[in-house]
């Protein structure tokens, strides 16, 4: 598939990254009622609810909306996704959250390496500067310190790549399966991996819970969306450097909701984050007005 239209598919990628941030702030919010591991599992199901209202809304049909040429990578789509936020929960687990945050935003530099042998995406020296020069700025922010390899420094690792498999699965489907189709089995598949891992911290859900579960759960079905639409209209490794604008959005949002004031690190980290980025449109821009299939 050719790349087309790249700034609609960037601005997708940052609106997705936006409401995924949105609804982690919620969930946070909520940590001290529910397990982390229970909310994830609301997400879902309030994803897949309002995904089953939306399609019935627009009419879709229950066997085009399964019809799928790539089952399997349907079903492993979502476990991947499960198992990045299930392996990271460890790892917070163990480890201070700067720390494993910084190991998890690791994701974009796996996206880039594995659009190259499992998408054969083109990946050239600038777009590998601007994801360094993105995880530069992540680990200004985090600062992460010497002792960081405790044993469980390795599940937001694997959870890393557990995401960045999520991504490039998502690029491939877009390829041969329709987006809404894609769309329900992220629903589905997430409410059926999480539910066999949620009785192990089940608490019973109040009304209140529940309504954050539709909430967060309208917003992630939102976010799912752009991300595929963008993924069908640029390459992967074009939009791996964008991940990194969660951190901005996490600083904006933390401040707003819960006070706090982002250090001089903070705002260093993410000007280079942002520099990154425009530095990759801005070369996008370029090669699509010289070259319209080049991939640098």
């Amino acid at each position: 598939m050719s790349v087309s239209r790249p700034h609609i598919a960037i601005l997708l990628m940052l609106a997705a990254i936006g409401l995924i941030s949105v609804v982690d702030t919620i969930c946070k919010a909520y940590t001290a009622e529910l397990h982390a591991v229970e909310l994830v599992w609301g997400y879902f199901l309030g994803i897949f609810g309002c995904l089953l209202v939306y399609f019935a809304a627009v009419g879709e049909r229950w066997r085009t909306l399964i019809a799928t040429r790539r089952p399997v990578l349907q079903w492993t789509r979502p476990a991947f996704l499960v198992a990045s936020i299930a392996t990271l929960f460890v790892g917070l687990t163990y480890l201070p959250i700067a720390e494993a945050t910084a190991i998890g935003f690791t994701a974009p530099l796996f996206i880039t390496a594995l659009s190259v042998p499992l998408l054969r995406e083109p990946v050239g020296r600038h777009r590998w500067l601007a994801v360094l020069a993105g995880l530069a700025g992540v680990l200004i922010i985090v600062r992460p310190g010497g002792g960081i390899w405790h044993w469980a420094a390795i599940m937001p690792l694997v959870g890393a790549v557990c995401f960045a498999f999520y991504q490039l699965s998502t690029r491939l489907l877009a390829g041969s399966d329709r987006t809404h189709t894609t769309l329900f089995y992220t629903g589905l598949g997430g409410v059926v991996w999480t539910s066999l891992i949620v009785p192990l911290f089940w608490t019973t859900p109040t009304l209140e819970h529940a309504g954050v579960f539709l909430l967060t759960g309208a917003m992630g079905a939102a976010a799912h969306l752009c991300m595929i639409r963008a993924f069908a209209q640029a390459e992967a490794s074009l939009l791996a450097p964008f991940n990194y604008s969660k951190l901005v959005w996490v600083a904006i949002l933390g401040y707003l909701v819960f006070d706090d004031v982002p250090s001089v690190n903070t705002l260093a980290g993410s000007a280079v984050i942002i520099v990154a980025g425009l530095y990759v449109l801005h070369r996008e821009s370029r090669a699509a007005a010289t070259l319209p299939a080049a991939g640098d």
